[in-house]
């Protein structure tokens, strides 16, 4: 029988020899290995290339989209604690979960897919020293924004999305998520145990899957640099838009503040002064600048949730692909040439106890464990290819998040386009022509020094500098 059409009989002899090794390097402990029912093996569809993804950006983000929402905070008998309702639009049910209960998620779907890109979780405390200026709302809600990122890649990844423990975490209500979620994963094993051509990887691997890998991994970390240089700017820029708005609003306030003093004027500048009639109407000022610094201030979290947030979560993917790679040589290739170098130490005890008379009990004994040794090996070997094509996977799947690109291009398009419709010139030039008191007079001498100065070079009329500042900020 071709070695295609034996994989229930193979799989039967890696469980033993994984029993034998004791697992090792990503493997499974005896006590959780159990006859799996034939739903468990199907991990995916049948294919005649199981090794290429047939998957498009578009059918990843319509896969589900799992909202994270801060609920009040509840104080227990002595700490207060954060939770979180986590709504999934594909299971349409929400639940409650703390952060432990995603500490716990994320440490179960490492060990059950540790050939996998899976996302880190954000930090559980503010770490004393280097946060300290951040408000402990702020980093909250930047928590939560992380959380939420980790979720929605986790939930449209397509080797997780339909798994047990996503499933569970997702849309199990009761009391104790982070038992069922354990007991989920003992019932599972990793994936190496349950996916159908995980003995068979090596038949799919092209020749030149370390020169690939290696390509790979240069371009995505080049990638991961040039983004993470991209989120930087668009933080500072919505950052600045959320500053202009602050002193739109104080700006405003100081004026109203000038127009509300009650000081009587001087008999020496009564007569001719205008400051009297300027000073009342500079009142209602505050209400224009507020409303500009509302709109300075939606700007600012259009360009942070929609631009800043999706390069945030691209950032996620990669940096997730970059740990991957790392697991993947500090551990089960780490660990196969760890177990080559032990084989060879056995095997050259051997060779000296044939030369040297010794107890036959402890020649035995040696060749128990070369033999266990040699099963373990063969299990790593297999684990080692096994890795190899789960990396050569989760690299097709950046690739086919590459394109979101333009979609973080579109939504920061989008939010300039935008911000300036909603603040365009007129807004301004109405502050030009509104007589507060001598204020329009001292207006138009300032749009007439600017045409005086202009007409002189021959020069079209120019906007007055502040006029072109505040167009600016728009």
């Amino acid at each position: 029988m071709p070695a295609r059409h034996s994989f229930p009989n193979l799989l039967s002899l890696f469980k033993a020899l994984c029993v034998i090794s004791g697992g090792g390097g990503g493997s499974v402990a005896a006590s959780c290995i159990v006859v799996r029912s034939p739903q468990a093996l199907r991990m995916q569809p049948a294919r005649d290339d199981a090794l290429t993804l047939s998957q498009t950006l578009d059918k990843l983000l319509v896969g589900d989209a799992v909202q994270v929402e801060l609920i009040p905070e509840k104080k227990g008998l002595f700490l207060k604690h954060v939770e979180y309702q986590v709504t999934s639009q594909r299971f349409k049910i929400s639940v409650y979960r703390r952060y432990n209960d995603f500490d716990v998620f994320h440490e179960v779907l490492l060990q059950r897919f540790a050939y996998r890109v899976v996302p880190a979780l954000p930090p559980k405390r503010m770490l004393k020293g280097v946060l300290t200026s951040v408000s402990e709302r702020d980093f909250i809600e930047g928590r939560r924004r992380a959380l939420a990122r980790f979720i929605n890649l986790v939930a449209r990844h397509p080797f997780f999305s339909e798994d047990e423990l996503v499933k569970t975490f997702l849309a199990f209500s009761g009391s104790d998520v982070q038992s069922k979620l354990r007991d989920a994963y003992k019932k599972t094993g990793d994936e190496f145990m349950t996916n159908r051509v995980a003995t068979l990887a090596k038949e799919y691997l092209p020749a030149d899957i370390q020169a690939q890998f290696s390509t790979s991994r240069e371009l995505i970390r080049n990638i991961h640099n040039s983004f993470q240089k991209l989120r930087d700017r668009a933080e500072k820029m919505a950052e600045r838009s959320k500053e202009n708005a602050t002193d739109l609003l104080m700006f405003g306030r100081e004026l109203s503040t000038l127009g509300s003093d009650a000081s009587p004027l001087p008999s020496l500048a009564s007569s001719q002064s205008t400051w009297g009639a300027l000073r009342r109407s500079l009142r209602s000022l505050s209400v224009e600048f507020a409303a500009l610094s509302d709109k300075a201030a939606q700007q600012g979290r259009r360009e942070e949730d929609d631009v800043v947030e999706k390069l945030n979560l691209f950032l996620d993917l990669l940096q997730s692909y970059r740990d991957l790679c790392e697991r993947h040589e500090k551990g089960v290739l780490h660990e196969h040439q760890r177990a080559l170098h032990k084989y060879g130490v056995m095997k050259r005890q051997m060779m000296s106890a044939t030369v040297q008379p010794k107890e036959q009990a402890s020649v035995e004994q040696l060749e128990s464990r070369i033999v266990q040794q040699e099963n373990a090996i063969q299990t790593m070997e297999l684990r080692n290819y096994f890795s190899l094509f789960c990396l050569h996977q989760e690299t097709q799947l950046i690739f086919v998040y590459l394109p979101i690109t333009s979609h973080i291009l579109g939504a920061f398009v989008n939010s300039q386009v935008q911000g300036h419709r909603e603040v365009r010139p007129p807004v301004w030039k109405s502050f030009l022509h509104r007589p507060f008191g001598g204020v329009k007079l001292g207006l138009n001498w300032l749009l007439k020094s600017n045409k005086r100065s202009n007409a002189g070079g021959g020069s079209r009329e120019k906007k007055p500098s502040h006029f072109v500042a505040f167009y600016y900020f728009t």
